[in-house]
């Protein structure tokens, strides 16, 4: 595949874990980088990833149309990495996947930007059990009825330092006796390296071919959520329980856990998160994906040891886990 020449590229909800490997990615391809989002100083220690004045963050409210409008202006190409994992007031999976999508979709095609990167997720299905993964899909047929020619990545659960996965169940076993194996724990799930994401993002960006394709974005392994939550104690040196949580019961947890977005505090769990976990999270078969943008898929194992550590009771070098 052959690249195009960089220009301007607006990235929708740049500043978050995803969004800020994917700045940089497009920064190094020599990319002016305008990063849309609506609390621009959370996004100001992107700067230094570039050049004086490469990297620039604006206000900008996706849900609004004028403000989309203004953030693409003299754009050549556009990404949108605008997403939620639970709703809050009005930041609803129809405002902030499908409304902000459809808005970003309909600008591009009236400003003339003719590249569109729609960042989505594995199990993004109409007729999905789970709202996330219904308002995925909506978002996704938005986008191809304004720009047929958009490219849509879907990511299976992505990894790295920062991560909201690995950091969270590392984080509960530090104060937890015992771990809940959701479901059993038999969910699957095929981990994906965030630095594989964002150059799959930027090479999507620039890729002629890549027009119209849909690729999933997943790791190397197959892992289910019992072996995920194995390696995180034997990378923090742990010895939890893991405690079987049936569904109904994860479900009637998540009910009442979500109640704390209502006074503005990140839930640990919610139902709908409950709900897509009945659902595997893999690559789908015959789906294209990162060996086909040229990608070779960084394995959890060689990553997941640089920031578990922290969460040693003896530090970063504490005694090696046995194998």
């Amino acid at each position: 595949m052959s690249e195009t020449a960089p220009g301007l590229v607006t990235v929708f909800g740049g500043s978050g874990f995803v969004g800020g490997q994917v700045v940089r990615a497009l920064a190094k391809r020599g990319w002016r980088v305008r990063v849309a989002v609506r609390r621009p100083d959370r996004a100001y220690d992107l700067k230094p990833q570039g050049d004086v004045g490469q990297i620039v963050a604006v206000r900008c409210d996706a849900t609004r149309p004028d403000e989309v409008a203004a953030a693409l202006k003299g754009a050549d190409a556009a990404v949108n990495l605008i997403g939620i994992l639970y709703e809050a007031g009005s930041r609803t999976f129809q405002a902030q996947h499908v409304d902000a999508s459809r808005h970003i979709a309909e600008a591009c095609a009236a400003a003339g930007v003719d590249r569109l990167v729609q960042v989505s997720a594995i199990g993004a299905n109409p007729e999905g059990a789970s709202d996330y993964a219904r308002s995925k899909a909506e978002a996704e047929m938005a986008v191809r009825r304004v720009k047929p020619n958009a490219v849509i990545l879907r990511p299976s659960i992505v990894f790295g330092s920062g991560d909201s996965f690995l950091n969270r169940f590392a984080q509960m076993a530090q104060f937890a006796p015992a771990l809940p194996l959701i479901g059993g724990g038999k969910t699957k799930f095929q981990p994906v390296y965030v630095g594989d994401v964002a150059e799959a993002i930027a090479r999507a960006v620039v890729l002629p071919e890549a027009a119209g394709r849909t690729f999933e974005l997943g790791g190397p392994a197959v892992m289910t959520f019992k072996d995920v939550l194995k390696l995180i104690l034997r990378e923090t040196r742990r010895g939890n329980a893991l405690i079987p949580l049936p569904f109904f019961a994860a479900k009637a947890i998540g009910s009442m856990a979500q109640l704390t977005a209502l006074v503005g505090i990140p839930p640990v769990l919610t139902r709908d998160q409950v709900i897509s976990l009945e659902t595997d999270n893999v690559v789908a078969d015959g789906a294209e994906g990162l060996t086909e943008l040229g990608i070779h898929p960084t394995g959890i194992e060689a990553i997941a040891p640089s920031y578990l550590w922290r969460y040693r009771r003896g530090g970063q070098f504490s005694e090696r886990p046995s194998t």
